[in-house]
């Protein structure tokens, strides 16, 4: 007699993302509650499992949900305010003062509510943020039914939230505590940058990772203009400063990395350090390319991350991944590298591992949490099919995403949202624009 499971997935190809890239054509996934609690062929399947709810996708892909790694989601608010200039200029002339002046939890809630809608829409199931009232972000999150890992950002200076340093670092302990236990909120401890924080602050956010055995994530050095003035700063280059203040380690993650060299990379290396590229927001800027290909041979993990919607202007994980490899591929010459199947793994599996999750995410295999995406193939587009990967990486875009599942609950099915009033999100960040424009012009 069959059994009853609350979700059966059924037709497609199913691409695991699991250490042997296992794929399943024709295949069936069978999700109770959170999980999924088998995996095989549908003519295997049927036969042994009936869902109260099936959703069957001849003609797609189903893989994991992808893993949007380094964000800052109320910038959707944000989106194209100052675009052409360099990360300093962009950073001190306008995104600061833009903060200081808007940014309240109204903007945060709404300006999240539709970052979470749009990367729901583009197939990520689960990122990681960096902002102001990060409060709302969560709260925007739970209600979408988002996972997310996040944490408030920490300066030297104050922030629209809190005054002090003390201030920032209690507010994130807070979030520590009130979301230690949750589903999908999952918290880290985020200090700016070394160059917006002190040696104080940052020893600070890493005695309060380490009591909370939560992960501590910074920008990195971005560009030259950053390496130059850390050196002034500290004497020293900033990877071994990280290290002599007790930093570099496994639960450490750095945002962009652009500027790292081989030393930089072996000590990353060796400490388990992980990185977050961010090709296009480092692109948008004109920071650099990093040196990827070097931390792939030094057996760093790497995922891959939109940044803000202020520096890239998007936050669909399928352009991140298409310009991950080319831009890779057109520096260093060699099309060998930045394989279609390396950035896949990025943005799945390696961005979970990233973000210390891949024992819950990442890849479809039974036991871990149902959070998918089906894209649907049946497209001019996307015809002829002769290599998954190739098409995940070269033709797919976020607009073929058809149906999302996190946590074994549907967010998204048949491109309608099930958890967020897309309508009044957009709305809402409209009204929110007018008043940054008007500022701007008064």
């Amino acid at each position: 007699m069959a059994k009853t499971a609350d979700i059966l997935v059924t037709g497609g190809t199913i691409l695991k993302l699991d250490e042997k890239d296992s794929k399943i054509e024709n295949g069936a996934i069978v999700v109770n509650q959170d999980t999924i609690v088998a995996m095989g062929r549908k003519d295997d399947i049927l036969p042994m499992y009936q869902g109260r709810v099936t959703i069957d996708v001849p003609d797609s892909i189903i893989m994991p949900g992808l893993v949007n790694a380094h964000t800052h989601a109320a910038m959707t608010c944000f989106r194209g305010i100052a675009d052409d200039m360099e990360l300093m200029e962009w950073l001190n002339d306008y995104i600061f003062p833009s903060e200081a002046r808007y940014v309240d939890p109204e903007l945060v809630y709404w300006g999240s509510t539709l970052a979470c809608a749009e990367m729901i829409k583009s197939g990520t199931t689960t990122f990681s943020d960096m902002y102001i009232f990060e409060e709302e972000t969560a709260q925007a999150a739970k209600q979408a039914g988002m996972r997310c890992l996040l944490g408030e950002v920490l300066f030297d200076f104050p922030s629209p939230s809190f005054k002090t340093p003390a201030e920032g670092l209690a507010c994130t302990e807070r979030l520590l505590k009130k979301w230690a236990d949750d589903a999908l909120i999952n918290i880290m401890v985020e200090p700016h940058s070394l160059y917006t924080c002190s040696t104080e602050l940052l020893k600070a956010s890493k005695a309060l990772a380490d009591h909370y055995h939560a992960p501590l994530a910074t920008h990195f050095l971005e560009n030259k203009a950053e390496v130059k003035q850390l050196w002034e700063k500290l004497g020293q280059r900033a990877s071994t400063f990280l290290r002599d203040i007790g930093i570099l380690d496994e639960c450490f993650i750095a945002f962009h990395g652009v500027m790292m060299d081989d030393e930089d990379i072996r000590l990353f290396a060796d400490h388990g350090c992980k990185v977050v590229h961010n090709p296009e927001s480092n692109m948008k800027l004109a920071s650099g390319i990093a040196s990827i290909t070097r931390m792939l041979e030094h057996g760093i993990v790497v995922g891959l991350g939109t940044d803000g919607c202020a520096s890239n202007n998007n936050l669909d994980m399928f352009e991140e991944m298409d310009t991950a490899a080319k831009l890779e591929k057109s520096a260093r010459l060699d099309p060998t590298v930045m394989s279609a199947r390396t950035v896949t793994r990025m943005a799945t599996c390696n961005g979970a591992a990233t973000l210390g999750l891949d024992s819950l995410v990442g890849s479809l295999e039974v036991g871990k949490k149902a959070d998918l995406c089906i894209i649907d193939m049946n497209k001019p587009h996307l015809t002829p099919l002769y290599n998954e990967y190739s098409h995940l990486v070269y033709a797919v875009n976020g607009a073929d995403v058809d149906t999302v599942l996190i946590n074994g609950k549907i967010v998204m099915l048949n491109r309608k949202m099930t958890t967020i009033d897309e309508e009044e999100a957009m709305s809402r960040v409209r009204e929110i624009a007018l008043r940054v424009r008007r500022g701007f012009s008064s």
